[in-house]
């Protein structure tokens, strides 16, 4: 059974990447509205109602969206504007997101609209969270957003839901959006004016990938540098390059992390050798693990600042300041900011596959190792680890494809109105790509690792080293003879990224 983790009340600005990620596959761990957010959250709806009393104009209150900014819309009309708005806009197409996305797209619209610059009453932020303690998921297809006017078709349809229309699973059971209100005994929202935009006007969709990524890479990357020092210890490598002097004379600190990581794997190792006794120096792919690796971590640091500002950040249009009665339009819906990162973090996770591919080849390669090709004895009547240096060769290849930038393409949207946009949710798609194509790779090197260790002596394995053929063999066999091998390769990457 889980333990229950503490997260705090949403306040609109405390939300951590460890909160969303928790909440995604705990949802009952969902936390509840901060009082002070409440009343912030009242004070600049009063603006809303009054902007409404007064026919003040002011974009998607009293107007027309996107093209038809300029149209006035009669009071008579604007409770229907709003559900024109999301039933209009609900235009996705493919199959579901994940469901740890769609929660987390909840988590994350609640939190934007509890700072109070939305002008929601604290019933839909309430009622979000409903959503999410009642195991009420709703179904957000794949495609559809630019990530511009925020992240529009996937928030449509989650708001769909929220006002009991399109489908959502309740308990992992598909049905309507009524129907899963009605079993969880809640009641559909009624929107007032702007409430369709504001709950579709963001970048929660890109976010909420960005967030489980980031949060899945921190564990990722461990295991990266633990899969590198196995290797290393295997091929009787050269740990004089890991001195945590090199470091501190190129003082980037992914690289010193990479490299303590490794000297403590490698703690206590009879297979790892000293310059000259076996080679002078290693290749690159064991030598420059630290610079390799350690720049991937430093990307990854500057990401998850960027995502957890996002996370904690008003990303509608109109913003509602109610110091003053503000009605503002602007462009904090637009992406660009983690569109760019989600880019650089497919890059950085890409990378940690390509060097580990290469180690996968030095292991299977004889005249590399010294060891029997491709890892088993009687090799020809046994092909033994061949095949997966060629599945990680694949995934390698197809990860160059992904890691292509989204976020330097745009296409005018609404007549030109909406002419330069993010791509950030295609971004965020391909960053996820990219992370469960390393969690494969990665796993194939643990594999192989551990095969190799049979054939050198795992009792001659360092400390970390030894611990990691220990968790591969309580998941997979040595490699005795040819099987099926696409059954480790599964169990081995789930257990990598098991969400605790």
């Amino acid at each position: 059974m889980t333990t229950a983790r503490l997260v705090a009340p949403l306040d609109g600005g405390h939300l951590s990447i460890a909160d969303v990620a928790y909440v995604a596959y705990h949802p009952e761990g969902a936390p509840g509205l901060d009082p002070a957010a409440r009343e912030r959250m009242l004070a600049s709806r009063a603006v809303v109602d009054r902007a409404v009393a007064t026919d003040r104009v002011a974009y998607g209150v009293t107007t027309g969206f996107g093209r038809f900014s300029d149209v006035a819309i009669a009071d008579p009309d604007r409770g229907q504007l709003q559900v024109n708005l999301i039933e209009s806009h609900s235009a996705g197409v493919g199959e579901p997101l994940p469901a740890p996305v769609a929660r987390a797209m909840v988590l994350l619209r609640a939190n934007a609209l509890a700072k109070g610059f939305s002008g929601a009453r604290p019933v839909l932020v309430e009622r979000l969270l409903d959503l999410l303690t009642h195991d009420i998921v709703p179904e957000i297809p794949r495609f559809g957003s630019v990530g511009a006017s925020g992240d529009l078709a996937p928030l449509s349809h989650l708001a769909l839901v929220l006002t009991g229309r399109g489908f959502a699973t309740w308990r992992g059971e598909r049905m309507t959006g009524a129907d899963a209100l009605a079993r969880a005994g809640l009641t559909p929202v009624v929107l007032g004016a702007k409430e369709g935009l504001a709950l579709i006007n963001g970048t929660q969709m890109m976010t909420a990938y960005a967030a489980l990524v980031v949060a899945q890479a921190r564990t990722l990357l461990d295991w990266a540098d633990l899969a590198a020092a196995l290797t290393v210890d295997v091929l009787r490598g050269i740990p004089a390059a890991f001195d945590e002097r090199v470091a501190a004379i190129r003082p980037h600190p992914g690289h010193a992390v990479t490299a303590r990581h490794l000297r403590e794997a490698l703690e206590g190792s009879r297979l790892t050798t000293r310059p000259g006794e076996l080679r002078v120096q290693d290749a690159y792919s064991l030598r420059c693990i630290p610079q390799i690796h350690g720049a991937s971590r430093d990307a990854l640091s500057h990401i998850a600042e960027v995502v957890e500002r996002e996370i904690n950040s008003a990303t509608d249009n109109p913003l509602i300041f109610a110091e003053d009665d503000g009605v503002v339009s602007a462009g904090n819906f637009h992406g660009q900011p983690v569109a760019l990162a989600l880019d650089y973090l497919a890059i950085a996770l890409a990378e940690l596959a390509d060097v580990s591919e290469r180690r996968i080849e030095r292991m299977v390669n004889p005249a590399l190792s010294g060891l029997p090709p491709f890892l088993v004895r009687q090799g020809g009547l046994n092909s033994g680890l061949m095949l997966a240096q060629y599945t990680a060769a694949a995934l390698v290849s197809q990860n160059k494809v992904l890691a292509h930038p989204a976020s330097v393409d745009s296409i005018p949207t609404s007549a030109n109105q909406e002419d330069h946009v993010s791509m950030g949710s295609v971004a965020a798609v391909k960053a996820h790509d990219v992370l469960r194509n390393v969690t494969w790779v990665i796993a194939a090197e643990l594999i192989c690792g551990a095969q190799a260790a049979e054939l050198v002596g795992p009792d001659r394995l360092g400390q970390g080293t030894r611990t990691a053929y220990d968790w591969v063999r309580l998941r997979v066999a040595p490699w005795d003879r040819d099987r099926v091998l696409s059954p480790d390769l599964e169990r081995v990457a789930a257990d990598l990224l098991e969400p605790t």
